[in-house]
């Protein structure tokens, strides 16, 4: 019996060189690919899978995301194995109990390996929805519990509302934070580490350097090229651009 498999990242290149590794490995199928965690979510439900290989970090609906919406809706859950580019989420992964996780750009030898691990399991029919469950519980309760950013300006520090946040952009390797009232510095080194504090069904990731709060855009205006901008929310009405690569998800967002 093969494998059925669904592959879903947001960036297409992960896509097809995942899809390409796969190809190689005979008793492995891939039913169906997704770029983003809605999509995740409807295509397991409707293919089934053996085994879904899962981008952690997503827009909207993350990786860890997703899980937790097929076990809301009781949905059997397949053999997950992440895949990120960043370190601190492939360990978040594990504590999830994941099979295992892939780095970005992935190895042949190290998909090999987690899937021969998937494999076992699926050939055992080791059900894993109850330690996932526990485990993602785990995680949730290590996430900070307060709907506060903290931010620097003017010498202070302030806490401001998630939901008053319109958005981040980064520069020079410095953090800036615009809220609807306040602007100032955060604290964090990267947008990654940012986001991992936000709210991830409100805040989206709409440029390499622009983290959005989707609740703030204002205005969707068309730019160059199929392109768009993000008019948001504050004092300036800032715009801010949306990548090639996240322009799909934009659609989706507002039914472009």
């Amino acid at each position: 019996m093969g494998l059925s498999t669904v592959i879903v990242d947001d960036e297409q290149l992960a896509l097809d060189e995942l899809s390409y590794l796969l190809k190689s490995v005979d008793d492995v199928s891939v039913v169906a690919q997704g770029h983003n965690g809605l999509e995740a979510v409807s295509l397991i439900k409707e293919h089934s899978p053996d085994i879904v290989f899962l981008d952690v970090q997503m827009p909207g609906l993350d990786g860890f995301g997703v899980i937790k919406k097929l076990l809301d809706r009781r949905i059997n859950l397949p053999q997950i194995i992440f895949a990120t580019a960043y370190d601190q989420y492939a360990v978040k992964a594990f504590e999830v109990n994941a099979i295992d996780y892939l780095l970005k750009p992935f190895d042949k030898k190290r998909v090999a390996q987690a899937l021969e691990k998937a494999r076992k399991r699926v050939q055992g029919s080791s059900a894993n929805s109850d330690k996932l469950e526990t485990l993602l519980k785990a995680l949730e309760s290590q996430r900070p519990q307060n709907s506060k950013v903290l931010l620097r300006s003017t010498g202070r520090l302030f806490l401001v509302d998630q939901k008053d946040v319109c958005f981040a952009s980064i520069e020079d390797g410095v953090i800036t934070i615009v809220g609807t009232t306040l602007e100032g510095q955060s604290n964090c080194r990267t947008l990654e580490e940012l986001l991992n504090g936000l709210d991830s069904d409100m805040f989206w990731r709409a440029h390499r350097s622009f983290v959005v709060n989707i609740n703030r855009i204002k205005e969707v205006v068309p730019w160059f090229k199929s392109s768009y901008q993000l008019r948001m929310d504050d004092k300036k009405q800032t715009e801010i651009p949306v990548s090639r690569a996240q322009t799909k998800r934009l659609r989706e967002l507002f039914g472009l």
